[in-house]
């Protein structure tokens, strides 16, 4: 048996060679200490004995043996050498015992160099074996801002927690994605049955993509099963077989398709781009002789949050110019039972479901994948999913004009900044109101402070415990809290505050423009032509955004604000127009040029003249967490190396 094993081994392993050098490539294995020559790498970081997945191992450490095999391991040397007898035997000894010794490899980038035991592995790999045991010395590579380079430190810093080395992803951020996707902290380490379980799962979900063709697609299985976790969760992926994992794959499979895009995002920056039939084409033709149902839903009540109240008037604002035309019906309260809403909503006959918080996400994508037969739109910014519309304010428009107004009015320079969420846009508006700041007052510094980890109050009253008394707080009142740094630009001192100028969000406007384009039919048909996802983010030239005087406010201000903001509508007054200096001193973008619309969403750094940090995530408030593992700005996790010793830290 182990003549007729090594003879269709031969055969596999001439194939291979062939196609290879069809291809222009080595036909042998890859030398490790070939390709490192000249570079900077680190000393070996002992990891112990490792479950090396077996398609993993790709070479060998040394050239040694190396011509001895193909590419993919099977052996190429003829049948009556000596290494083809010690092969054999080991063949022999799998089928009978199996083989127990442990390779010798090291690991580089993920991938796996074989110093002792290449034949042990030509022949598991033979008899498809998943996994191989190996004792495993890891090799760093020098940190450069190459992508591949950066994935692996992140892939080494989820390693440290996990101990998984199956999963990989093609999109910065993913690892630590995962990590809170699984309802862990950031820094939280897997037990030995968390890691056994997330195997098996990985494996039956793997089997489902593949059979499903993802194997032809150039994103990875991990960039899937994230994609999946997302819509599905987790626990239900648990307890879902591999037939089951296909049907639900099926679903979504444009989202996990759009995976493998470089730029899976599409922004709508302007509604004057939609112009044909678009966001409600697939419903119109069905409900423009009746009355549209639009429903709203809230993360709370009108009464107790500043956030719902402005949604709940642009609900009213829409209910009152289409009267007749389309009825709406707002859903509070919603995340006590999310999914429990928007399905009564669905049985109430709307056709058209705004959820109006990034904490609603999840839940509206699983219930858009569920319900292609209704138009979802998700209040946040920068997810790429294909399933569900989101919509968002360019509010560091606003706040680059405030950042302006308040650098002319202070004496000492010092201005002060409170923000909740450290989630896409909040991280732009800081930085367009420091660099507002610095345009009418070069010694300008902002002092950053978080509501989600001190609260509003604390945050307020730390700024003014430094001599800080412009401060900039929140966009939207809070009703009921007696709390006066709650919103807006403000002049604070002691007892005295003077409102001096507040952001707003018009979202009545925008609710107008989406559901008039759409009962009209002339909104672009973006879901049939593009194969993006959408992703509306409007600002002052579509009157969604504006900013609204206090009478504290000098004659002169409010035309000084009112010339930035008619700059700004017309683009004449670029706020993020480059180079820009974080506060690393790191440079970004290039002389006079705007940044594009995706680097300013995705902004995960704080410019030169702010004085503050983005807080971790194990700081934020309970709140603060559940808003983050939703729409939170993706830092990826980093790690070093001590060079003395070569332990991981």
């Amino acid at each position: 048996m182990s003549d007729a094993n090594y003879k269709e081994a031969l055969k596999l392993a001439q194939k291979e060679y062939r196609a290879c050098v069809f291809k222009g490539k080595s036909p042998f294995l890859p030398v490790l200490d070939d390709f490192l020559l000249g570079e900077s790498v680190s000393t070996g970081i002992d990891l112990g004995l490792v479950q090396i997945p077996a398609d993993f191992i790709v070479g060998t450490k040394t050239k040694g043996r190396s011509n001895a095999f193909a590419a993919n391991f099977m052996p190429i040397l003829d049948e009556d050498t000596e290494f083809a007898e010690k092969w054999k035997r080991l063949c022999e000894a799998h089928e009978t015992e199996g083989i127990r010794d442990p390779i010798k490899a090291y690991e580089y980038m993920n991938r796996f160099y074989v110093l002792e035991g290449n034949k042990r592995v030509s022949v598991l790999k033979f008899f498809n074996a998943d996994t191989i045991v190996g004792n495993v010395i890891r090799i760093l590579p020098e940190k450069t801002d190459d992508l591949e380079v950066e994935l692996y430190y992140e892939f080494v810093a989820f390693y440290k927690l996990s101990k998984i080395n199956f999963i990989e992803f093609s999109k910065k951020g993913s690892y630590s994605e995962l990590q809170k996707v699984l309802g862990k902290e950031a820094d939280e380490e897997w037990s030995e049955d968390e890691q056994k379980q997330f195997a098996a799962v990985y494996h039956y979900f793997k089997q489902a993509y593949i059979s499903k063709g993802g194997d032809r697609l150039q994103s990875t299985v991990g960039d899937a099963m994230l994609s999946y976790i997302k819509v599905y969760g987790y626990p239900e992926l648990m307890k879902t077989d591999t037939a089951d994992i296909k049907k639900n794959l099926s679903k979504i499979w444009e989202d996990v398709s759009l995976q493998q895009d470089e730029e899976p995002i599409e922004i709508k920056s302007d509604p004057s781009e939609e112009k044909k039939p678009g966001v409600l084409s697939k419903v119109l033709p069905q409900i423009i002789p009746s009355v549209l149902k639009v429903a709203f839903i809230y993360d709370g009540t009108p009464e107790g949050s500043g956030w719902v109240h402005e949604h709940e008037k642009g609900r009213r604002h829409v209910q009152r110019v289409f009267d007749g035309k389309i009825e709406t019906k707002a859903y509070p309260n919603a995340m006590d039972d999310p999914m429990k809403a928007i399905k009564q909503a669905i049985a109430d006959g709307s056709k058209v479901i705004f959820t109006t918080t990034p904490r609603l996400l999840q839940v509206s994508l699983r219930a858009a994948v569920e319900h292609p037969e209704i138009v979802i739109m998700n209040c946040s910014l920068n997810k790429s999913h294909r399933y569900i519309r989101t919509y968002y304010t360019r509010m560091y428009e606003a706040k680059f004009i405030l950042g302006a107004l308040a650098g002319s009015l202070t004496e000492s320079g010092k201005l002060g900044y409170v923000c909740d969420y450290p989630i896409y846009g909040q991280i732009a508006a800081i930085n367009a109101f420091a660099i507002g700041a610095q345009m009418t007052n070069p010694r300008a510094k902002v002092y950053l402070e978080w509501s989600a980890v001190k609260g509003a109050k604390n945050a307020a009253k730390s700024l003014e415990e430094q001599d800080i008394h412009i401060i900039s707080s929140q966009d939207t009142a809070r009703f009921l809290e007696d709390d006066r740094h709650s919103f807006g630009l403000s002049y604070v001192r002691g007892d005295i505050l003077e409102l001096l100028a507040n952001p707003v969000w018009n979202w009545g406007v925008y609710y107008e423009e989406i559901l008039r384009r759409g009962l009209n039919n002339s909104l672009k048909s973006e879901y049939e032509s593009s194969s993006k996802a959408l992703n509306y983010f409007w600002g002052m030239s579509a009157g969604v955004v504006d900013i609204v005087y206090s009478q504290n406010l000098s004659e002169a201000s409010k035309r000084f604000c009112d010339l930035l903001k008619e700059s700004i509508k017309h683009d004449l007054c670029i706020p993020f127009l480059t180079p820009l200096i974080t506060q690393d001193g790191e440079k970004i973008g290039e002389d006079q040029k705007s940044l594009t619309l995706d680097q300013i969403i995705s902004m995960d750094y704080l410019v030169e003249n702010v004085a503050g940090t983005i807080p971790r995530y194990d700081e934020l408030s309970p709140m603060g967490k559940a808003t983050v593992d939703m729409a939170g700005i993706e830092q990826s996790q980093d790690s070093a190396v001590d060079d003395e010793d070569g332990d991981e830290k």
